[in-house]
Protein backbone atom coordinates (compact mmCIF):
# COMPACT_ATOMS: atom_id res chain seq x y z
CA UNK A 1 0.00 0.00 0.00
CA UNK A 2 1.08 3.42 -0.27
CA UNK A 3 -0.18 7.14 -0.86
CA UNK A 4 0.81 9.58 -3.28
CA UNK A 5 3.64 12.53 -1.63
CA UNK A 6 1.47 15.54 -2.21
CA UNK A 7 -2.00 13.92 -0.46
CA UNK A 8 0.92 12.90 2.59
CA UNK A 9 1.57 16.37 2.81
CA UNK A 10 -1.82 17.24 3.31
CA UNK A 11 -2.27 15.07 6.52
CA UNK A 12 -2.85 17.46 9.43
CA UNK A 13 0.09 16.38 11.71
CA UNK A 14 2.69 17.06 8.57
CA UNK A 15 0.40 19.73 6.84
CA UNK A 16 0.89 21.90 10.30
CA UNK A 17 5.00 21.94 9.16
CA UNK A 18 4.05 23.84 6.86
CA UNK A 19 5.82 21.48 4.15
CA UNK A 20 7.37 23.29 1.18
CA UNK A 21 9.01 21.49 -2.39
CA UNK A 22 12.02 23.19 -2.74
CA UNK A 23 13.58 21.80 -6.06
CA UNK A 24 12.07 21.24 -9.25
CA UNK A 25 11.75 17.36 -10.07
CA UNK A 26 9.01 16.12 -12.66
CA UNK A 27 5.96 14.44 -11.21
CA UNK A 28 7.19 15.14 -7.48
CA UNK A 29 3.84 15.31 -5.67
CA UNK A 30 2.73 12.27 -7.57
CA UNK A 31 5.44 9.52 -6.50
CA UNK A 32 3.97 6.98 -4.03
CA UNK A 33 4.86 6.86 -0.48
CA UNK A 34 4.77 3.59 0.91
CA UNK A 35 6.20 4.42 4.72
CA UNK A 36 6.90 7.61 6.95
CA UNK A 37 10.83 7.25 8.69
CA UNK A 38 12.48 9.39 10.58
CA UNK A 39 16.39 9.68 11.36
CA UNK A 40 19.23 11.77 12.14
CA UNK A 41 21.47 9.24 10.78
CA UNK A 42 23.64 10.33 7.89
CA UNK A 43 24.35 6.92 7.21
CA UNK A 44 20.92 5.66 7.08
CA UNK A 45 20.52 4.84 3.12
CA UNK A 46 21.34 1.47 3.07
CA UNK A 47 18.92 0.46 5.54
CA UNK A 48 15.71 1.65 3.46
CA UNK A 49 14.31 0.05 0.42
CA UNK A 50 12.66 2.37 -1.59
CA UNK A 51 9.49 4.57 -1.62
CA UNK A 52 10.46 6.27 2.36
CA UNK A 53 9.32 9.70 3.03
CA UNK A 54 12.39 10.36 5.44
CA UNK A 55 12.11 13.40 7.86
CA UNK A 56 15.19 14.97 9.57
CA UNK A 57 15.57 17.45 12.01
CA UNK A 58 18.98 18.50 10.28
CA UNK A 59 21.03 18.70 13.22
CA UNK A 60 23.61 15.92 11.63
CA UNK A 61 23.59 17.33 8.60
CA UNK A 62 24.16 21.32 9.74
CA UNK A 63 27.23 19.75 11.16
CA UNK A 64 29.33 18.47 8.24
CA UNK A 65 30.78 19.52 5.15
CA UNK A 66 29.25 20.07 1.84
CA UNK A 67 30.75 16.76 0.40
CA UNK A 68 29.28 15.09 2.92
CA UNK A 69 25.64 16.70 2.85
CA UNK A 70 25.74 15.72 -1.34
CA UNK A 71 26.60 12.62 -0.32
CA UNK A 72 23.95 11.93 2.24
CA UNK A 73 21.53 12.81 -0.79
CA UNK A 74 22.95 11.07 -3.62
CA UNK A 75 22.85 8.08 -1.61
CA UNK A 76 19.40 8.33 -0.62
CA UNK A 77 18.55 9.01 -3.92
CA UNK A 78 20.13 5.49 -4.98
CA UNK A 79 18.09 3.78 -2.73
CA UNK A 80 14.76 5.02 -4.27
CA UNK A 81 13.13 6.53 -1.28
CA UNK A 82 10.11 9.04 -2.42
CA UNK A 83 11.36 12.28 -0.78
CA UNK A 84 13.44 14.09 2.21
CA UNK A 85 11.85 16.88 3.98
CA UNK A 86 14.28 18.77 6.22
CA UNK A 87 12.97 20.76 9.50
CA UNK A 88 14.64 24.20 9.20
CA UNK A 89 15.52 25.87 12.39
CA UNK A 90 18.21 26.96 14.88
CA UNK A 91 20.85 23.70 13.78
CA UNK A 92 19.71 23.95 10.01
CA UNK A 93 18.35 27.80 8.98
CA UNK A 94 18.05 26.77 5.55
CA UNK A 95 18.61 23.69 3.40
CA UNK A 96 22.06 24.27 1.29
CA UNK A 97 21.78 24.74 -2.62
CA UNK A 98 24.68 22.86 -2.71
CA UNK A 99 21.69 19.42 -1.51
CA UNK A 100 18.96 20.98 -3.34
CA UNK A 101 21.20 20.86 -6.41
CA UNK A 102 22.38 17.10 -6.48
CA UNK A 103 18.83 16.48 -5.13
CA UNK A 104 17.28 17.91 -8.09
CA UNK A 105 19.79 16.25 -10.66
CA UNK A 106 19.51 12.63 -8.87
CA UNK A 107 15.71 13.11 -8.98
CA UNK A 108 15.23 13.20 -5.30
CA UNK A 109 12.47 15.98 -4.07
CA UNK A 110 13.37 17.50 -1.06
CA UNK A 111 10.42 19.46 1.05
CA UNK A 112 11.24 21.74 4.11
CA UNK A 113 9.07 21.43 7.22
CA UNK A 114 9.62 25.32 8.24
CA UNK A 115 7.43 24.49 11.45
CA UNK A 116 8.43 22.04 14.32
CA UNK A 117 6.09 19.19 14.96
CA UNK A 118 6.66 15.92 16.44
CA UNK A 119 7.52 13.20 13.73
CA UNK A 120 6.17 10.38 15.60
CA UNK A 121 2.66 12.02 15.31
CA UNK A 122 3.47 12.22 11.48
CA UNK A 123 4.58 8.58 11.96
CA UNK A 124 1.72 7.26 13.59
CA UNK A 125 -1.03 9.29 11.81
CA UNK A 126 0.27 8.09 8.61
CA UNK A 127 1.84 4.91 8.72
CA UNK A 128 -1.36 3.59 10.42
CA UNK A 129 -3.30 4.27 8.00
CA UNK A 130 -0.51 1.95 5.36
CA UNK A 131 -0.39 -1.11 7.79
CA UNK A 132 -4.54 -1.91 7.63
CA UNK A 133 -4.19 -0.65 4.05
CA UNK A 134 -1.90 -3.51 3.29
CA UNK A 135 -3.07 -6.27 5.52
CA UNK A 136 -6.24 -5.77 3.41
CA UNK A 137 -3.67 -6.29 0.08
CA UNK A 138 -1.89 -8.91 1.28
CA UNK A 139 -4.95 -10.73 2.24
CA UNK A 140 -6.05 -10.52 -1.48
CA UNK A 141 -2.55 -11.30 -3.12
CA UNK A 142 -2.33 -14.24 -1.11
CA UNK A 143 -6.20 -15.13 -2.28
CA UNK A 144 -5.09 -14.68 -6.12
CA UNK A 145 -1.88 -16.77 -5.26
CA UNK A 146 -3.83 -19.21 -4.24
CA UNK A 147 -6.07 -19.56 -7.19
CA UNK A 148 -3.45 -19.68 -9.75
CA UNK A 149 -1.91 -22.41 -7.74
CA UNK A 150 -4.88 -23.61 -7.75
CA UNK A 151 -5.24 -23.31 -11.73
CA UNK A 152 -1.94 -24.35 -12.25
CA UNK A 153 -2.48 -28.01 -10.67
CA UNK A 154 -4.89 -28.47 -13.22
CA UNK A 155 -2.83 -27.78 -16.08
CA UNK A 156 -3.87 -24.79 -17.04
CA UNK A 157 -0.90 -22.49 -19.11
CA UNK A 158 0.40 -19.02 -18.42
CA UNK A 159 -2.34 -17.33 -20.36
CA UNK A 160 -5.07 -18.64 -17.88
CA UNK A 161 -2.72 -18.35 -14.96
CA UNK A 162 -2.69 -14.11 -16.01
CA UNK A 163 -6.06 -14.17 -16.46
CA UNK A 164 -6.86 -15.64 -12.80
CA UNK A 165 -4.02 -12.50 -11.53
CA UNK A 166 -5.82 -9.78 -13.99
CA UNK A 167 -9.41 -11.01 -13.09
CA UNK A 168 -8.27 -10.27 -9.19
CA UNK A 169 -6.61 -6.95 -9.41
CA UNK A 170 -8.36 -5.19 -12.58
CA UNK A 171 -5.27 -4.75 -13.84
CA UNK A 172 -4.32 -6.38 -17.23
CA UNK A 173 -1.49 -8.87 -17.19
CA UNK A 174 1.59 -9.59 -19.52
CA UNK A 175 4.43 -11.82 -19.11
CA UNK A 176 7.51 -10.60 -20.89
CA UNK A 177 10.80 -12.43 -21.45
CA UNK A 178 14.31 -10.61 -20.64
CA UNK A 179 14.67 -9.97 -24.30
CA UNK A 180 11.20 -8.27 -25.05
CA UNK A 181 9.41 -11.84 -26.20
CA UNK A 182 5.78 -11.74 -24.64
CA UNK A 183 4.80 -15.46 -23.39
CA UNK A 184 1.75 -14.91 -22.26
CA UNK A 185 -1.28 -12.04 -21.56
CA UNK A 186 -4.55 -11.31 -20.05
CA UNK A 187 -6.93 -8.14 -19.54
CA UNK A 188 -8.99 -5.57 -21.24
CA UNK A 189 -5.45 -4.02 -22.32
CA UNK A 190 -4.86 -7.07 -24.73
CA UNK A 191 -7.62 -7.35 -27.12
CA UNK A 192 -8.54 -9.99 -29.23
CA UNK A 193 -4.74 -12.11 -27.65
CA UNK A 194 -2.84 -9.15 -28.76
CA UNK A 195 0.75 -8.81 -26.95
CA UNK A 196 0.84 -4.81 -27.22
CA UNK A 197 -1.33 -2.93 -24.52
CA UNK A 198 -3.21 -0.28 -25.58
CA UNK A 199 -2.49 2.95 -24.75
CA UNK A 200 -5.33 3.86 -22.21
CA UNK A 201 -3.28 5.31 -19.65
CA UNK A 202 -2.70 4.18 -15.63
CA UNK A 203 0.20 3.02 -14.44
CA UNK A 204 2.50 -0.05 -14.60
CA UNK A 205 3.68 -2.23 -11.95
CA UNK A 206 6.74 -4.44 -12.79
CA UNK A 207 7.56 -7.43 -11.22
CA UNK A 208 10.77 -9.82 -12.13
CA UNK A 209 10.23 -13.59 -12.29
CA UNK A 210 13.17 -15.33 -11.19
CA UNK A 211 13.51 -19.15 -12.27
CA UNK A 212 16.25 -20.76 -9.76
CA UNK A 213 18.29 -17.10 -9.30
CA UNK A 214 18.31 -16.79 -12.88
CA UNK A 215 15.90 -13.79 -14.29
CA UNK A 216 13.56 -15.53 -16.76
CA UNK A 217 11.02 -12.96 -17.23
CA UNK A 218 9.40 -10.25 -16.39
CA UNK A 219 4.90 -9.50 -14.89
CA UNK A 220 3.65 -6.33 -16.58
CA UNK A 221 0.70 -5.56 -14.65
CA UNK A 222 -1.35 -2.69 -16.56
CA UNK A 223 -3.62 -0.97 -14.30
CA UNK A 224 -6.59 1.98 -15.38
CA UNK A 225 -6.10 5.48 -13.59
CA UNK A 226 -8.93 4.15 -11.60
CA UNK A 227 -7.38 0.94 -10.07
CA UNK A 228 -5.51 0.02 -6.96
CA UNK A 229 -1.92 0.14 -7.81
CA UNK A 230 -0.81 -1.42 -4.36
CA UNK A 231 -3.11 -4.50 -4.89
CA UNK A 232 -1.21 -4.82 -7.99
CA UNK A 233 2.17 -4.70 -6.65
CA UNK A 234 1.49 -7.25 -3.57
CA UNK A 235 -0.90 -9.38 -5.69
CA UNK A 236 2.43 -9.70 -8.49
CA UNK A 237 5.03 -10.19 -5.83
CA UNK A 238 2.76 -12.98 -4.28
CA UNK A 239 2.24 -15.09 -8.05
CA UNK A 240 6.16 -15.02 -8.43
CA UNK A 241 7.01 -18.02 -7.53
CA UNK A 242 3.75 -19.87 -8.87
CA UNK A 243 4.45 -17.94 -12.75
CA UNK A 244 8.47 -19.25 -11.97
CA UNK A 245 7.20 -22.93 -11.94
CA UNK A 246 4.87 -22.55 -14.94
CA UNK A 247 8.11 -21.31 -16.67
CA UNK A 248 10.17 -23.91 -15.48
CA UNK A 249 7.37 -26.70 -16.65
CA UNK A 250 7.79 -24.40 -20.06
CA UNK A 251 11.59 -24.15 -20.77
CA UNK A 252 13.80 -26.10 -17.98
CA UNK A 253 17.02 -24.66 -18.20
CA UNK A 254 20.19 -26.57 -19.31
CA UNK A 255 22.25 -28.56 -17.14
CA UNK A 256 25.08 -26.27 -18.16
CA UNK A 257 22.99 -23.38 -16.79
CA UNK A 258 22.02 -25.10 -14.09
CA UNK A 259 25.51 -25.89 -13.16
CA UNK A 260 26.29 -22.07 -13.61
CA UNK A 261 23.15 -20.58 -11.03
CA UNK A 262 25.20 -23.37 -9.04
CA UNK A 263 28.85 -22.59 -9.20
CA UNK A 264 27.78 -18.21 -7.98
CA UNK A 265 25.44 -19.58 -5.38
CA UNK A 266 28.72 -21.60 -4.12
CA UNK A 267 30.92 -18.84 -4.80
CA UNK A 268 28.30 -16.36 -3.05
CA UNK A 269 28.70 -18.76 -0.05
CA UNK A 270 31.96 -19.27 0.33
CA UNK A 271 32.02 -23.25 -0.27
CA UNK A 272 34.63 -25.87 0.12
CA UNK A 273 37.42 -25.80 -2.75
CA UNK A 274 36.55 -29.48 -3.71
CA UNK A 275 32.82 -27.95 -4.83
CA UNK A 276 34.19 -25.29 -6.53
CA UNK A 277 36.99 -27.56 -8.42
CA UNK A 278 33.35 -29.91 -9.81
CA UNK A 279 30.81 -27.36 -10.05
CA UNK A 280 33.50 -24.46 -12.39
CA UNK A 281 34.68 -26.99 -15.13
CA UNK A 282 30.60 -28.44 -15.43
CA UNK A 283 29.73 -24.53 -15.94
CA UNK A 284 32.29 -24.16 -18.55
CA UNK A 285 35.41 -22.68 -16.43
CA UNK A 286 38.83 -24.11 -16.58
CA UNK A 287 39.31 -25.15 -12.96
CA UNK A 288 43.00 -23.65 -13.09
CA UNK A 289 41.81 -20.64 -15.12
CA UNK A 290 42.50 -16.93 -14.72
CA UNK A 291 38.93 -15.06 -13.45
CA UNK A 292 37.83 -12.02 -11.26
CA UNK A 293 34.20 -11.20 -9.83
CA UNK A 294 31.84 -8.45 -10.74
CA UNK A 295 29.34 -7.03 -7.95
CA UNK A 296 27.08 -4.61 -8.87
CA UNK A 297 25.16 -3.16 -6.57
CA UNK A 298 21.24 -1.26 -8.23
CA UNK A 299 18.27 -0.61 -6.95
CA UNK A 300 17.55 -2.26 -10.84
CA UNK A 301 19.91 -5.59 -10.13
CA UNK A 302 17.67 -7.90 -12.14
CA UNK A 303 16.82 -5.56 -14.84
CA UNK A 304 20.55 -5.11 -15.70
CA UNK A 305 21.11 -8.64 -15.51
CA UNK A 306 20.29 -9.42 -19.73
CA UNK A 307 22.55 -6.14 -20.13
CA UNK A 308 25.49 -7.50 -18.19
CA UNK A 309 25.78 -11.11 -19.56
CA UNK A 310 25.27 -9.24 -22.92
CA UNK A 311 28.28 -7.41 -21.92
CA UNK A 312 30.05 -10.64 -20.46
CA UNK A 313 29.79 -13.02 -23.72
CA UNK A 314 30.88 -9.98 -25.64
CA UNK A 315 34.33 -9.10 -23.55
CA UNK A 316 35.18 -12.58 -22.10
CA UNK A 317 35.38 -16.26 -23.24
CA UNK A 318 33.11 -17.70 -20.32
CA UNK A 319 30.95 -16.14 -17.42
CA UNK A 320 28.45 -16.92 -15.06
CA UNK A 321 26.15 -14.29 -12.88
CA UNK A 322 24.19 -14.39 -10.33
CA UNK A 323 20.96 -11.62 -9.06
CA UNK A 324 20.01 -11.39 -5.48
CA UNK A 325 17.60 -8.67 -4.44
CA UNK A 326 19.27 -5.15 -4.64
CA UNK A 327 22.98 -7.21 -6.08
CA UNK A 328 24.10 -8.88 -9.49
CA UNK A 329 26.98 -10.85 -9.15
CA UNK A 330 28.90 -12.24 -12.03
CA UNK A 331 32.28 -14.05 -12.41
CA UNK A 332 34.38 -13.50 -15.65
CA UNK A 333 36.86 -15.70 -17.08
CA UNK A 334 39.96 -13.81 -18.29
CA UNK A 335 42.20 -16.02 -20.23
CA UNK A 336 43.71 -12.32 -21.31
CA UNK A 337 45.33 -12.00 -17.45
CA UNK A 338 45.17 -7.81 -16.49
CA UNK A 339 44.91 -6.59 -19.80
CA UNK A 340 41.45 -8.55 -20.57
CA UNK A 341 40.40 -7.57 -16.44
CA UNK A 342 41.20 -3.69 -17.86
CA UNK A 343 39.23 -4.24 -21.00
CA UNK A 344 36.28 -5.91 -19.21
CA UNK A 345 35.85 -2.58 -16.73
CA UNK A 346 35.86 -0.03 -19.18
CA UNK A 347 33.45 -2.04 -21.21
CA UNK A 348 31.45 -1.83 -17.53
CA UNK A 349 32.26 2.20 -17.58
CA UNK A 350 29.36 2.25 -20.63
CA UNK A 351 26.66 -0.02 -19.66
CA UNK A 352 23.79 2.25 -18.97
CA UNK A 353 22.42 1.72 -15.47
CA UNK A 354 20.03 3.58 -13.02
CA UNK A 355 21.50 6.40 -11.22
CA UNK A 356 23.09 5.37 -7.78
CA UNK A 357 24.18 2.21 -9.16
CA UNK A 358 27.88 1.07 -8.24
CA UNK A 359 29.78 -1.43 -9.52
CA UNK A 360 32.84 -3.33 -8.28
CA UNK A 361 35.74 -5.21 -10.69
CA UNK A 362 37.34 -8.09 -7.81
CA UNK A 363 41.13 -8.43 -8.19
CA UNK A 364 42.21 -11.54 -10.84
CA UNK A 365 42.11 -14.56 -9.08
CA UNK A 366 44.10 -17.94 -10.20
CA UNK A 367 41.88 -20.53 -10.32
CA UNK A 368 38.41 -20.78 -9.50
CA UNK A 369 39.28 -21.45 -6.17
CA UNK A 370 40.27 -18.01 -5.72
CA UNK A 371 36.92 -16.64 -7.39
CA UNK A 372 35.14 -16.54 -3.78
CA UNK A 373 38.19 -14.31 -2.37
CA UNK A 374 37.60 -12.26 -5.65
CA UNK A 375 33.78 -11.80 -4.72
CA UNK A 376 34.71 -10.42 -1.18
CA UNK A 377 37.28 -7.98 -2.16
CA UNK A 378 35.09 -6.79 -4.60
CA UNK A 379 32.66 -6.61 -1.95
CA UNK A 380 35.13 -4.45 0.48
CA UNK A 381 36.29 -2.45 -2.30
CA UNK A 382 32.50 -1.06 -2.95
CA UNK A 383 32.25 -0.84 1.16
CA UNK A 384 35.17 1.06 1.35
CA UNK A 385 35.06 3.01 -2.01
CA UNK A 386 33.96 6.76 -1.64
CA UNK A 387 31.72 7.24 -4.61
CA UNK A 388 28.05 7.35 -5.23
CA UNK A 389 28.08 6.01 -8.83
CA UNK A 390 30.60 4.45 -11.06
CA UNK A 391 32.90 1.49 -11.53
CA UNK A 392 35.40 0.77 -8.89
CA UNK A 393 39.00 -0.97 -9.63
CA UNK A 394 39.38 -3.17 -6.18
CA UNK A 395 43.31 -3.21 -7.29
CA UNK A 396 43.66 0.54 -6.58
CA UNK A 397 42.38 0.10 -3.13
CA UNK A 398 44.68 -3.01 -2.68
CA UNK A 399 46.45 -0.36 0.84
CA UNK A 400 42.65 0.11 1.92
CA UNK A 401 41.76 -3.20 1.97
CA UNK A 402 44.55 -4.72 3.69
CA UNK A 403 44.51 -2.20 6.47
CA UNK A 404 40.97 -2.61 6.56
CA UNK A 405 41.55 -6.22 7.24
CA UNK A 406 45.17 -5.85 9.22
CA UNK A 407 45.25 -3.28 11.61
CA UNK A 408 42.55 -1.71 14.46
CA UNK A 409 40.72 1.20 14.16
CA UNK A 410 43.11 2.59 17.44
CA UNK A 411 46.20 1.71 15.26
CA UNK A 412 45.23 3.49 11.83
CA UNK A 413 43.89 6.65 13.78
CA UNK A 414 47.16 6.63 15.78
CA UNK A 415 49.41 6.45 12.59
CA UNK A 416 46.84 9.09 11.00
CA UNK A 417 47.00 11.86 13.79
CA UNK A 418 50.69 11.11 13.70
CA UNK A 419 51.78 11.89 10.09
CA UNK A 420 49.03 14.63 9.46
CA UNK A 421 47.46 15.31 12.83
CA UNK A 422 48.01 19.03 12.38
CA UNK A 423 46.66 18.78 8.28
CA UNK A 424 43.37 17.24 9.87
CA UNK A 425 42.75 19.91 12.61
CA UNK A 426 43.33 22.44 10.45
CA UNK A 427 40.50 21.00 8.01
CA UNK A 428 38.42 21.06 11.34
CA UNK A 429 38.98 24.11 12.21
CA UNK A 430 39.14 26.24 9.39
CA UNK A 431 36.53 24.15 6.78
CA UNK A 432 39.53 23.88 4.71
CA UNK A 433 40.27 20.75 2.28
CA UNK A 434 44.03 20.40 2.72
CA UNK A 435 43.04 16.62 3.06
CA UNK A 436 41.74 15.88 0.13
CA UNK A 437 44.22 18.43 -1.36
CA UNK A 438 47.31 16.15 -0.50
CA UNK A 439 45.72 13.17 -1.44
CA UNK A 440 45.05 13.72 -4.91
CA UNK A 441 48.44 15.24 -5.34
CA UNK A 442 50.17 12.27 -3.61
CA UNK A 443 48.08 9.98 -5.54
CA UNK A 444 48.63 11.16 -9.18
CA UNK A 445 52.89 11.20 -8.21
CA UNK A 446 53.36 14.46 -6.74
CA UNK A 447 51.86 15.84 -10.26
CA UNK A 448 50.96 19.18 -9.77
CA UNK A 449 49.54 19.74 -12.88
CA UNK A 450 47.22 17.03 -13.19
CA UNK A 451 46.43 17.35 -9.45
CA UNK A 452 45.15 20.83 -10.19
CA UNK A 453 42.91 19.98 -13.09
CA UNK A 454 41.14 17.38 -11.18
CA UNK A 455 40.65 19.54 -7.99
CA UNK A 456 39.23 22.48 -10.66
CA UNK A 457 42.51 24.67 -8.87
CA UNK A 458 44.64 27.23 -10.73
CA UNK A 459 48.14 26.03 -10.99
CA UNK A 460 49.31 28.67 -8.71
CA UNK A 461 46.08 28.27 -5.74
CA UNK A 462 47.51 24.56 -5.33
CA UNK A 463 50.74 25.76 -4.73
CA UNK A 464 49.66 27.80 -1.99
CA UNK A 465 47.91 25.13 -0.64
CA UNK A 466 50.95 22.22 -0.98
CA UNK A 467 53.01 25.58 0.83
CA UNK A 468 50.57 25.03 3.93
CA UNK A 469 50.49 21.89 3.84
CA UNK A 470 54.45 21.20 3.78
CA UNK A 471 54.62 23.82 6.54
CA UNK A 472 52.12 21.80 9.01
CA UNK A 473 53.25 18.24 8.34
CA UNK A 474 57.20 19.16 8.70
CA UNK A 475 58.43 20.15 4.91
CA UNK A 476 58.27 19.13 1.35
CA UNK A 477 58.22 15.37 1.50
CA UNK A 478 59.90 14.74 -1.83
CA UNK A 479 63.11 12.97 -1.80
CA UNK A 480 62.81 11.96 1.29
CA UNK A 481 61.37 8.57 2.90
CA UNK A 482 58.41 10.49 4.45
CA UNK A 483 56.76 10.83 1.24
CA UNK A 484 55.80 6.99 1.48
CA UNK A 485 54.20 7.58 5.05
CA UNK A 486 52.13 10.51 4.08
CA UNK A 487 50.65 8.61 1.53
CA UNK A 488 49.42 5.50 3.06
CA UNK A 489 48.29 7.89 5.92
CA UNK A 490 46.08 10.19 3.46
CA UNK A 491 44.78 6.46 2.61
CA UNK A 492 44.26 5.55 5.74
CA UNK A 493 42.50 9.05 6.67
CA UNK A 494 39.36 8.12 4.84
CA UNK A 495 38.11 4.62 6.15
Amino acid sequence: MSILLGAALEYQSLKSAEPRLLNDVPDALSRPVRWVHSSEVLDIAPLLSGGELLLSGGQALAGVTAERQADYVRELAARGIAALALETGPALPEVPVTMLEVAEAAGLPVIELRQVVPFVGVMQEINSLLVSESVEHLQLGDQASHAMAAELAHGSGLDQLLAVLSERTGASARLVSPSGLTLGAAGGMFPAGGTTPLDDGGSVTTVDVPVRGVLAARLELHMPDDGDGGLARVAGERSVDILGLALLQRMPPGLKELAGIELMRAINSGSQHWQLQQLGPASGFPAQGQVAAVVIRSTGAGHLRPAVDALLRECVPHSASYANNAELIALAALGGGAAARHALMEALRGVEMPAGSVVAVGPLGVGIDEAPWSLTEARRALDLARVGTGVVDADTLAVELLADESLDPATREGFVQRQLGAVVEHDRLRKSELMRTLTVWLDTGCNTAQAARELHLERQSLHHRLQRIFELCGGDPRGTGRLAALHLATRLAWL
